[in-house]
């Protein structure tokens, strides 16, 4: 096992044994025992058109001679959901982009620079919704001040990314520049996709915007998924201020410390919501029902792993 996964496994598991040690579990079994089955099924169920949306985003990411369908565009995002819970650094979204040029859809440094696109695209929408929770959010502490600088200053950064070439230009050489010499290497491969990147999307600008805009409502499903998981638990947050919290939980979550986000996602759940909302107990279970959004994708894309592996053997024997 990669030991940056391993060791992303012994924090998770750290951070939830500190988390469970000072919750009733018997509280936390009543919590689901007595939740609501109708906004249960619900809210699980989201799963459903939260990944056909982004399966349709990535066929309008895709050159239209390809003619990908819509159900090998599904068995690519299930198959990624997978790869991302079991490789570090959401590495299976770089085995969607070996399969891609592996089934002839795409070149390689085309089929990078569309994962890539895709995900700043998901990043900056998740970004946007923080800082629109932010601004609505009406109890602002320290803390909620420090948080709002952070994401304000990385949604600008990346918005230049995406929209400036030049800017672009001068953030990857000055990150190749100070690097160690192994990152550096990366960042250069990186510069090179980011530029292909923007030759391709920037050219056919009412695609550009249509997956922006996707991108932003595939995150509002999210967020209104979380929702549906406090409804299911019989809680009560107004949905403004969840539309304000569970976009930070999941930033939280997406900390390269723990597995799939498992404890730092929990933790920021029972951070922003407890006891103001519902108590700890409720918490630990909306941190559970959180995981399982990224748990029941990669059930589901079990068996599409082993052509994406293959493809992924065939991309490390060419190269």
């Amino acid at each position: 096992m990669n030991l940056k996964r391993f060791l992303s496994i012994v924090v998770s598991i750290a951070i939830l044994l500190i988390i469970y040690s000072k919750i009733d579990f018997q509280a936390l079994l009543e919590v689901f025992k007595n939740s609501d089955g109708f906004w249960m099924a619900v809210s699980l169920g989201m799963v459903i058109p939260i990944t056909g949306f982004t399966s349709w985003r990535l066929q309008k990411l895709m050159p239209k001679a390809t003619n990908m369908g819509f159900i090998e565009a599904n068995r690519l995002i299930l198959g990624a959901s997978v790869l991302n819970m079991v490789l570090p650094s959401k590495m299976g979204d770089i085995a969607k982009a070996y399969f891609m040029k592996d089934r002839g859809h795409l070149n390689g440094s085309l089929s990078l620079s569309l994962v890539v696109f895709e995900k700043a695209c998901d990043l900056l929408s998740l970004l946007l919704w923080c800082v629109l929770g932010l601004i609505l959010y009406p109890d602002k502490d320290l803390l909620f001040w420090v948080m709002t600088f952070g994401v304000i200053s990385g949604w600008i950064v990346g918005s230049l990314l995406l929209g400036s070439r030049q800017f672009a230009r001068f953030f990857f050489r000055l990150g190749i520049k100070f690097s160690p010499k192994k990152i550096s290497h990366k960042l250069q491969k990186l510069e090179t996709s980011w530029g292909e990147m923007h030759d391709y999307f920037w050219q056919d600008k009412s695609q550009l915007f249509k997956v922006v805009f996707t991108s932003i409502f595939i995150w509002f499903l999210h967020l209104i998924q979380i929702w549906f998981f406090i409804l299911a638990l019989k809680a009560s947050t107004p949905f403004l201020i969840n539309l304000a919290l569970s976009p930070l939980a999941i930033l939280a979550g997406l900390l390269p410390l723990t597995f799939a986000g498992v404890g730092t996602r929990d933790a920021a759940l029972i951070l922003f919501y407890t006891p103001e909302y519902f108590g700890e107990a409720t918490g630990a279970a909306l941190g559970l029902l959180c995981t399982s959004r990224y748990f029941l994708p990669a059930v589901i894309g079990l068996p599409f792993l082993g052509q994406m592996m293959g493809a992924v053997r065939r991309e490390k024997g060419n190269s």
